[in-house]
């Protein structure tokens, strides 16, 4: 298999998919292109092995299988190797962690556009607006349920890591980047995720990386 991703300081959903691919156990060839960049650009309009995915980032090859969504080679990888190794076993579980990933997956567009992950920052100091705090206060809600229910059996959200995790693992990047101020609970919960194995390779590439995307660099006030 060989994974497209962009560029690892700010792609959450290219994180999300390798996060994704890493979790599956299966090999992997990763390759990571700059997504503001000429060739990169060009690629996307030609007539080549990157449609029909339209050039978007991540994009999974598996043979003549192209998946792209992150959300969509998730769910193809956990095709491959069995869905227990994404998702919780439990029914109640399970259920809570796939509508957690739905909607995140849909959802907390201000939060996004206020907030993009840049991981080599530390921004302090923000004014959030009123839509990015309301996502900010509906992604804890989300959290403190699936710990308080089913977290139990270790620190990520349900306990072992999950789909769940790489689904929010941007978000604790951009609450770790922008100083955003959470509860106790759910700074134990950054931690084990930020200390993850998988997030330490990813952010020392991320800081490793010479690609600076003017746009994403640039912090909205409220």
């Amino acid at each position: 298999m060989k994974l497209i991703i962009g560029n690892k300081n700010y792609s959450s959903w290219s994180l999300r998919g390798w996060l994704a691919a890493k979790q599956s156990g299966l090999h992997f060839e990763e390759l990571t292109v700059h997504i503001d960049g000429d060739d990169w650009q060009a690629m996307k309009r030609s007539d080549g092995e990157f449609q029909p995915s339209a050039g978007k980032v991540p994009v999974l090859w598996d043979g003549d299988v192209v998946v792209w969504d992150s959300l969509a080679i998730l769910e193809y990888l956990g095709d491959k190797v069995g869905r227990d190794r994404f998702w919780p076993k439990d029914d109640a579980a399970r259920g809570m962690a796939r509508a957690m990933v739905a909607e995140m997956h849909s959802s907390y567009l201000a939060f996004r556009r206020q907030c993009p992950m840049n991981i080599r920052k530390r921004i302090g100091g923000i004014e959030l607006n009123d839509a990015t705090r309301a996502d900010i206060v509906r992604i804890l809600g989300l959290w403190a349920e699936a710990r308080a229910r089913f977290g139990k059996g270790g620190p990520f959200l349900f306990g072992t890591f999950s789909a769940a995790d790489v689904f929010y693992a941007p978000v604790v990047s951009r609450f770790i980047t922008y100083g955003i101020g959470v509860p106790g609970f759910a700074q134990a919960y950054m931690q084990a995720v930020w200390e993850h194995d998988w997030m330490q390779a990813w952010i020392k590439a991320a800081e490793e990386e010479r690609w600076v995307i003017e746009q994403f660099e640039e912090v909205e006030q409220a």
